[in-house]
């Protein structure tokens, strides 16, 4: 059923901007034995694919790479995630074949160190991004050490190394974690709050011995957020330039059957409720401890998971883009709707990430409305600051790589379209349109009764980011999150429709997609793509927006 003649009326004030997004928020993240996020992914020795010339970048693949540069970079955070926990940074360096094999104990793999901290380093320096590493926060030696080795411009025997190794001037390595979720049990170095504050002020202090110009992240928490944000930022607060938060959205379309993409789509709802409720936190805990300015927010970790059974045949990656075939038993699993039974080991049957699972038009959607969420975050003081999502190579990444090529998945477009296309200065806008009110899932979050948790919220339909570039031009980001049915957007800049120009450069994703559960593979890699449709003029002062699309709007002053 169809209900024409649906429109979102979108007020834009231009003469009080509401802050500047940070190129930072269109950063990434890698993390070693995870997936092919390295080996498979951005590092396949004996590929043809490869780099076949020694040095630093020998053996990455060079398909991937060109993917990357093609999208403007920001800092790409490695070695980890949970992989941090027990990596130590000397056991990358040096030649590859004396470098030790390890058992890597995050993921049950084995880690070779074959690409470790230079071949890093060299290729965020090939790919134009600035890299972010993270220290496990587990000795501080160690941190000193790898600080000293990367950034050190003194003739010391750990500079030399560096020298010996391929690179006489220092790395100038400027994002620094420490730590990564020490909150939680399944870290190494698991820690209490008061335990964490005391070992990332000890960290802190003497990293930025070595080089002071070094740009600190601190581990904040998605829960129990005052105990432990109030003792860290006590005690190292006037240390730390950032604290991490890290989200993740549920998606349940490879159990049920169904495509999930309203209940997907939503949740960027739950993003941002979480970001200002932490930033809000946040600001008030720094101004209780007479903190001079509040940490920054890094959304270091966030991405939609796509849930399955744990007894499910396990998933492989297929020659293709995708999840190679298997035996499934059908669809359903005998659970009604999209409601699954706890993760955690409950009455019902557990779950886990499918980590082949290819983007999907819904998961292009929900980015876009994430990215919005941190656009409007730029007008608080204690903004999203940088976003790194999981992953950028393979594991439900941007760039998708196999033995046979490389692709950009669905979601890449969105990364490419905002970072390239829409402004940094933030334009306070307003949208009275149509909306749903649903019961939106609160990430991957399970209750008591093994289901989702869910929060009733009114979802728009029409979710706007209005920016203003270098330039002077008025960028409008549009999601129209309605699963199948236009809609009409009329743009009303500074309290007059006179004020609104009536053509704009119009690029657009998702729109013309097959269908909801439509994916990029190697074989058809523009199935979903950003496409330019040139100048467009506003028919009766509106311009109509596809469904299930992002949308990006440049407002032309005059016919050109």
């Amino acid at each position: 059923m169809s209900v024409h003649g649906r429109e979102a009326l979108v007020t834009i004030d231009t003469r009080r901007p509401a802050g500047r997004i940070d190129d930072d928020v269109y950063g990434h993240f890698l993390e070693s034995a995870f997936f092919g996020n390295i080996e498979g992914g951005v590092f396949d020795e004996g590929s043809p694919l490869s780099v076949a010339e020694p040095g630093l970048l020998h053996g990455t693949r060079t398909d991937v790479l060109e993917l990357v540069r093609e999208l403007g970079p920001g800092p790409i955070r490695w070695p980890g995630g949970n992989f941090t926990s027990a990596y130590h940074w000397e056991d990358g360096i040096g030649p590859r074949e004396t470098r030790p094999s390890r058992l890597e104990l995050a993921w049950g793999g084995q880690e070779s160190n074959r690409f470790g901290t230079d071949e890093f380093l060299a290729w965020c320096e090939a790919a134009g991004a600035e890299p972010y590493l993270v220290h496990s926060c587990r000795d501080v030696d160690e941190a000193v050490r790898w600080v000293e080795y990367t950034n050190s411009a003194r003739a010391t025997t750990l500079t030399g190394r560096r020298a010996g190794n391929g690179r006489a001037e220092p790395w100038k390595v400027r994002y620094w974690g420490v730590g990564n979720e020490v909150y939680g049990p399944w870290q190494m170095g698991h820690r209490t709050a008061e335990e964490y504050a005391a070992a990332a002020l000890e960290h802190a202090r003497f990293m930025r011995l070595v080089d002071p110009e070094i740009r600190l992240i601190g581990v904040g928490i998605p829960w129990q957020q005052e105990q432990w944000t109030r003792p860290l930022l006590a005690r190292a607060g006037k240390l730390l330039d950032y604290l991490s938060l890290h989200l993740y959205g549920a998606s349940t379309h490879l159990w049920t059957g169904d495509d999930d993409y309203d209940a997907v789509v939503a949740q960027a709802l739950y993003f941002e409720r979480e970001i200002h409720a932490y930033s809000q936190l946040v600001t008030e805990l720094a101004a209780e401890l007479g903190l001079e300015r509040p940490p920054a927010l890094t959304l270091d970790e966030w991405t939609m998971r796509h849930l399955e059974p744990e007894d499910w045949p396990r998933p492989l990656p297929g020659d293709d883009g995708g999840i190679a075939e298997r035996e499934l038993p059908e669809t359903g699993g005998g659970v009604a709707g999209p409601e699954l039974p706890e993760a955690g080991g409950g009455p019902g049957r557990r779950v886990r990430v499918n980590r082949w699972s290819p983007r999907t038009v819904a998961d292009l959607v929900f980015c876009a409305g994430v990215f919005h969420a941190v656009h409007r975050s730029a007008a608080l003081p204690a903004p999203v600051a940088m976003a790194n999502p999981v992953n950028l190579v393979n594991a439900n990444g941007l760039v998708v790589a196999r033995p046979g090529g490389a692709l950009r998945s669905a979601i890449y477009h969105v990364w490419h379209l905002y970072r390239h296309h829409t402004g940094r200065t933030v334009l306070p806008s307003e949208v009275d349109g149509p909306a749903r009110t649903a019961a939106v899932r609160l990430g991957d979050s399970w209750g008591p009764d093994g289901r989702l948790v869910t929060a009733p919220m009114t979802v728009p339909y029409i979710d706007v980011s209005a920016t203003r570039a270098d330039d002077g031009s008025v960028r409008v980001a549009v999601v129209n999150r309605h699963r199948d049915e236009n809609i009409r957007v009329r743009i009303v800049l500074d309290g007059s429709t006179g004020a609104t120009p009536a053509r704009a450069r119009v690029r657009t994703v998702g729109g013309d997609a097959p269908g909801l559960g439509a994916v990029n593979t190697l074989g058809a890699q523009d199935t979903i793509a950003v496409r330019d449709l040139g100048e467009v003029e506003a028919s009766g002062g509106a311009w109509e927006i596809s469904p299930h699309s992002v949308t990006v709007l440049t407002l032309l002053e005059e016919l050109s």
